[in-house]
């Protein structure tokens, strides 16, 4: 076993190499092919039936809006039922036929099921599976005095897409519909105090790759990797070290610094375009997506920046740091932070 294990190691790197210097050119060329096909045939979700995870704000709420104008039907699905209500009455008013709302908590298993059921039940089928629900808390690892204050986070971001995932991958077989699974561009970085964040985000990311696998077939999957987009996380809306939601704008200042926050209704247009040219993966803003490759191929400057800029500065104060105080004295705030941003008007509930 250690002579094939040895003979590998000295004949792979080198034919990879080579492989890929050879194939390259020809792999992209059939890849803007691909992409021109799936541009010319995007899907049309007039009269589709579309279930979205965390709609009561930000991405989900947004994202409802725009299957509302290319008039698909909505299940809305969040805890909070009265600002749920709202968005379905918007999203009625944009071009839906019916926006159903479905008061739950993903975390929950039964009412993942629920949410599935309630859907099948009133419009007898579902086109798309939009999971989107997430909560961030952003504390050092060590400043966790009970880690089970944590937990939720893995339970929304990850467990929650699992469970709908499960009980409506039947129904988009039927359909041939398509998953699509919010993830994060932060799953690709070591971001300090995103510990639990960005891990749940991973593993969202290997769970739908893997599905795609098995499942790819028959369902489409798409895995969106947002970078900082408006929302009620970019908002400073984070989960506590007691399992509490606050709002924390100095910590998020200290956290995002200098990052350009893009626009809600740019960043989900783009998503939902992705999704109907059936894309494999989806970020927004595009040039998100670099930061994958700064992190595979250099790893060490990516580690070094990430604690420059959001980890040296005052030793007494986590909101004190290099990239806080780069944003305050180079006037960038009001140029990369949209108003909604900089002045929110939160619930302090979860999605």
């Amino acid at each position: 076993m250690d002579f094939f294990n040895n003979f590998l190691n000295l004949l792979l790197p080198p034919t990879t190499l080579i492989a890929f210097f050879l194939f390259l050119p020809i792999y992209f060329f059939f890849k803007s092919i691909s992409f021109i096909i799936r541009s010319i045939f995007s899907e049309d979700v007039a009269g589709k039936v579309v279930l979205i995870t965390g709609a009561s704000s930000g991405i989900g709420e947004h994202l409802a809006y725009e299957y509302a104008r290319r008039g698909a039907y909505l299940a809305l699905v969040a805890r909070r039922e009265n600002r749920l209500r709202e968005v379905a009455a918007v999203a009625e008013s944009l071009g839906s036929p019916c926006a159903l709302v479905v008061p739950a908590d993903i975390s929950k298993i039964e009412d993942c099921k629920r949410c599935i059921q309630t859907t099948i039940t009133q419009f007898r089928r579902l086109d798309h599976l939009v999971n989107n629900a997430g909560v961030s808390s952003i504390n050092l690892f060590e400043e966790y005095n009970n880690l089970q204050n944590v937990v939720p986070v893995m339970d929304v971001n990850f467990w929650g897409m699992v469970y709908c995932s499960y009980y409506g991958i039947p129904y988009l077989k039927q359909s041939r519909g398509k998953i699509i699974g919010i993830a994060s561009a932060a799953a690709w970085l070591p971001a300090p105090r995103l510990s639990f964040y960005t891990s749940s985000k991973a593993a969202v990311i290997s769970f739908y790759e893997t599905l795609r696998v098995e499942v790819g077939r028959e369902i489409g999957i798409t895995i969106v990797t947002p970078g900082l987009v408006e929302s009620e996380m970019t908002q400073g809306k984070f989960m506590s070290k007691d399992g509490r939601l606050y709002l924390d704008q100095q910590l998020r200042d200290a956290t995002v610094s200098i990052m350009p926050i893009m626009p809600i209704d740019d960043a989900v247009k783009g998503i939902l375009r992705s999704v109907c040219r059936g894309d494999g993966y989806a970020t927004e803003p595009r040039w998100m997506r670099m930061a994958f490759y700064y992190k595979t191929l250099w790893p060490e400057l990516v580690e070094w920046f990430n604690y420059l800029v959001a980890m040296s500065g005052s030793s007494n104060s986590p909101t004190d740091t290099f990239g806080k105080r780069l944003l305050q004295l180079s006037g960038l705030k009001n140029l990369f932070y949209p108003e909604s941003v900089r002045s929110p008007e939160l619930d302090l509930k979860s999605n």
